[in-house]
């Protein structure tokens, strides 16, 4: 019997089959193979490449810097810092709820709180989980790898000189839009334009390629300011002593270039530090100097010294009878301190004489008292464009009462902002020019509007340097070296049926050197509680202090030479100053 069975270690006709067989369709599958990667790689590539773009390739926001706002000197006042944002696709997370909690521990979140957060948000793309992180928090969450997180370069504000230029330059808003200040009066200057450019993800979303730059960003126009940083933290030291001295309730100042309109430096109290956003609450960063209104009381009385000379009816040795130190206007009696007899203008507003004042206002026509005080800016805005800048309260002429023309010529029944006030003594001081408020710097000075002929600005000047010499209400305003013109005011406030006996705004203005005018500075401290309320007690050695220090600053040459042991020397003229 033949046995043709195949014993282990040889081979046979049906082993030779099953080996041809397996090799054929080895052949097979490679050939397919092949031909389905030729298929993808050349005649379906485009579809490929483009599913693979749909799943990893995505377009990324470049976020733009914010234009820098500077000093007149270039010493910045608002700058932006790169910080990350995270964020997170609530759909992805979703899909990996064990991670929520490693999430919420590495934001120091609340992990019940987050996943409410991821809840409410699950139909959507996109949230933020925390903004403006420093980079390397914001990496560190990221390398944990948890799904669906992703980080955004964005800018944050700087504020380099804190609550010393706080209620001027403002503050923007998580989202980098100006809301306050200058960050909004320029917002269309200082925003950028984001760009957009191709990024890579991994399955994880993290950015690991950036492709392509499709638009790149526009960073924002930087703004000069007018503010000149060292006389802003001069006025500010001082105002914040003053306040704390007197127990105020608020106080302002102002400093005025009148050759060209700048505004040098604009500080308030009390103050709030831009760069904490727990202080943002309107009562402390509006900018009283520019949106609150107050009653200038006796510092009205130059100008209507001002009207009388324009009237022609007057000059400037004009005397005024104010005896007996009273007068009656209807049922109200208007009163001095002391019956001064009579008195020329010059002594009228150095003793700052009520009688006197409405006396002359009186003599005037109503028209033309109105027009003057209306040239002067006053019951409008000045054109500094600041956001929320109140436009004051001066009523037409044919709307006054004999009390109400007796009253408004020692301040009272208007009202002005300190920015207001300080532009009409720029307009004194600069020979009866008005120049427009500026808080930009410029380059040259603008072509004024003449507001009272130059004589008789210069006459009013004249007769104030008399209001800080000794007799005369402000004397504490006085600056060693230099020939100084101002007035005070000391304004009772309204209250609940009628005038205050007991609250009080105190008020200094004037302009410095006399020589020639460079500077017109207001003073306004707000209800003093100290016991001093007067302008020329309160805000007179503000005023002072803020003239000496600025002086300095600008390099500005004393006017007068005074020897030693006196407070008041020859003054020096403009051809012969030092």
């Amino acid at each position: 019997m033949n046995d043709t069975s195949t014993r282990p270690g040889e081979t046979g006709p049906a082993f030779g089959r099953r080996w041809a067989a397996a090799c054929v369709i080895a052949a097979l599958l490679g050939t397919v193979l092949a031909a389905r990667a030729v298929y993808l790689q050349v005649f379906n590539k485009d579809f490929l490449i483009s599913q693979a773009d749909a799943r990893h390739v995505r377009t990324a926001r470049i976020s733009a810097n914010r234009g820098v706002i500077t000093d007149r000197n270039g010493e910045p006042l608002a700058a932006s810092m790169p910080v990350d944002s995270l964020w997170v696709s609530p759909q992805e997370l979703a899909r990996a709820p064990e991670q929520i909690r490693d999430l919420a521990r590495a934001l120091d979140l609340d992990r019940g709180t987050l996943e409410r957060q991821i809840a409410r948000n699950v139909d959507k793309d996109f949230m933020y989980l925390r903004r403006h992180m420093n980079p390397a928090d914001a990496r560190a969450v990221l390398d944990r790898g948890i799904p669906g997180v992703h980080v955004l370069r964005e800018y944050r504000r700087y504020y380099p000189a804190g609550e010393v230029t706080g209620h001027l330059v403002g503050f923007t808003n998580v989202d980098d839009e100006g809301q306050e200040g200058m960050e909004l009066e320029f917002d269309e200057w200082l925003r950028g334009r984001p760009g957009r450019k191709l990024v890579l993800r991994d399955r994880l979303g993290r950015v690991i390629e950036d492709l392509e730059r499709i638009e790149p960003p526009s960073p924002g126009r930087q703004v000069t300011s007018s503010i000149d940083l060292r006389i802003q933290y001069l006025a500010y030291r001082e105002l914040k002593a003053a306040v704390q001295q007197n127990r105020a309730l608020s106080a302002s100042a102002v400093v005025v270039d009148a050759d060209t309109g700048e505004v040098l430096a604009m500080v308030n109290q009390p103050a709030y530090n831009p760069n904490d956003r727990t202080q943002y609450a309107p009562g402390r960063f509006r900018n009283r100097a520019i949106t609150d209104l107050f009653e200038p009381g006796s510092s009205l009385k130059p100008l209507v010294v001002a009207a009388a000379l324009e009237s022609g009816q007057w000059r400037a040795d004009s005397r005024v009878d104010t005896s007996p130190g009273l007068i009656q206007v209807g049922r109200k009696v208007i009163e001095d301190k002391h019956n001064l007899g009579v008195i020329d203008l010059a002594t009228l507003l150095a003793r700052s004489s009520n009688v006197g004042a409405v006396k002359v206002g009186m003599s005037l026509p109503s028209e033309q008292l109105w027009s003057v005080l209306n040239r002067f800016g006053l019951g409008r805005p000045t054109s500094s464009g600041f956001p929320g800048e109140a436009a004051g309260l001066l009523s037409h002429y044919e709307n006054w009462r004999p009390i109400a023309k007796a009253t408004l010529a020692y301040g009272y029944g208007l009202s002005v902002t300190p920015l207001q006030l300080a532009q009409t003594y720029a307009v004194l001081a600069a020979d009866g020019v008005m120049r427009p408020a500026s808080l930009l710097r410029v380059d040259r000075a603008p072509i004024g509007r003449r507001v009272v002929e130059a004589e008789h600005a210069r006459a009013v000047v004249a007769m104030l340097e008399q209001v800080v010499g000794p007799g005369g209400t402000g004397m504490r305003a006085a600056v060693a070296g230099y020939r100084v013109a101002g007035k005070t005011g000391t304004a009772r406030k309204f209250d609940v049926g009628g005038y205050s006996e007991e609250r009080y705004t105190a008020v200094f203005a004037g302009v410095a050197p006399v020589s020639r005018p460079r500077l017109a500075v207001v003073v306004i401290v707000d209800e003093p509680r100290a016991g001093a309320y007067y302008g020329g007690d309160v805000a007179a050695p503000v005023f002072a202090r803020v003239v000496e220090g600025a002086m300095r600053i600008l390099a500005i040459a004393p006017d007068r030479l005074a020897p030693a042991g006196t407070a008041f020397g020859p003054a020096v003229t403009a051809a012969n100053a030092p």
